[in-house]
């Protein structure tokens, strides 16, 4: 098997400098060193195609620690010890974990997908189908590309504060999002959207009843991720206490996407959406998504939300009376700490 040294290098480096910097210090030191590493490179050559593999590699150590895997490797992880060691000294004992757990941890990385369901980037979609709701005066049906376990299914049962203590959203809700915007501020609506439907389509759905999927879902939160990993928490008791409002279909979402579209009564707006899904698709798959969206929109209004297919900002194609009409509207965090309205 050939192993491209050099790209895998270039994506560890990537990672560092432009996801964990600022966010994950054991993240960012762990990433850079594996960058200069050959065997440490070769080992995460293993995850399978289209995934990322900083984030694999990473998630997979964190598994088996949070499995119960007893190693040094443990002193260094925030949410493991409650005085976490000098990031120093973290590499060696790194790099120790992987050589002598390497027959554990090469089928983790060839069967497991990265599918980090987090709940915060609900942040910014709550203010994005608020205007869809506005706009079109309808209820909304939802069918979310790579759902996961379906947290993001459920935005409109969640509270919401955005640079203030004024709440939006469902004021009772246990999970409260809290997330800044930047630069100029849009007026946000309070009336909550109707939802009638909710799809989740995915290759595996994670079932939060199963404690393996539970498991491998936290392994995604970073180490450092205190406040991710508690709405994490809330919003999984969230969907299995609405479990019977959704319905989730394990499969190529792209291809059911038409066949499922033409399932939903026309007394509903479509709005098929992903978050950070989009980048794990070959460039054929993303062509053929956009064009089953175009395909749906030939019958009926259709809204598509999403990051990823041709860069990392947040995009709202809309699609009313044959009419079609794309916009970048935000410059979104990873991990929806943040948001910049970009129209």
């Amino acid at each position: 098997m050939y192993v491209d040294l050099p790209q895998l290098s270039k994506r560890f480096k990537a990672f560092a400098e432009k996801e964990c910097a600022g966010s994950s210090e054991l993240y960012e030191h762990l990433s850079l060193k594996i960058a200069e590493d050959n065997e440490l490179l070769e080992l995460s050559s293993y995850v399978r195609e289209g995934q990322p593999v900083p984030n694999l590699l990473l998630a997979a150590i964190h598994y088996l620690l949070l499995k119960g895997t007893v190693h040094k490797l443990r002193d260094y992880y925030p949410n493991l010890t409650e005085r976490p060691k000098s990031l120093k000294n973290s590499f060696p004992n790194f790099k120790d974990f992987c050589s002598s757990h390497r027959d554990q941890i090469i089928p983790i990385l060839g069967e497991k997908i990265v599918q980090t369901n987090e709940v915060k980037r609900c942040g910014y979609l709550y203010p994005v189908f608020s205007y869809i709701y506005e706009k079109v005066q309808k209820p909304l049906a939802l069918i979310e590309i790579g759902t996961s376990a379906g947290l993001q299914l459920l935005w409109d049962k969640y509270a919401y504060s955005y640079n203030s203590d004024e709440i939006y959203g469902d004021k009772q809700s246990t999970v409260h999002i809290k997330s800044e915007i930047k630069g100029k501020n849009r007026q946000l609506s309070k009336n909550i959207p109707l939802v009638t439907d909710r799809y989740g389509l995915d290759l595996h759905i994670n079932d939060l009843s199963n404690a393996e999927d539970s498991l491998w879902l936290n392994s995604l939160i970073w180490p450092e991720h205190k406040e991710r990993r508690t709405l994490f928490t809330k919003a999984a008791a969230c969907v299995r206490n609405n479990r019977y409002k959704l319905q989730f279909i394990e499969g190529d979402g792209v291809e059911k996407l038409p066949g499922l579209a033409e399932e939903i009564p026309d007394a509903s707006a479509i709005c098929i959406y992903h978050t950070h899904v989009a980048n794990q698709m070959p460039p054929g798959v993303k062509h053929k998504l956009l064009a089953n969206v175009k395909r749906i929109s030939e019958r009926r209004d259709v809204f598509h939300i999403y990051n990823n297919i041709w860069d990392g900002f947040l995009h709202l194609d809309s699609y009313i009376n044959g009419r079609e009409d794309n916009k970048v509207i935000a410059e979104t965090d990873g991990h929806g700490s943040w948001f910049k309205w970009m129209v």
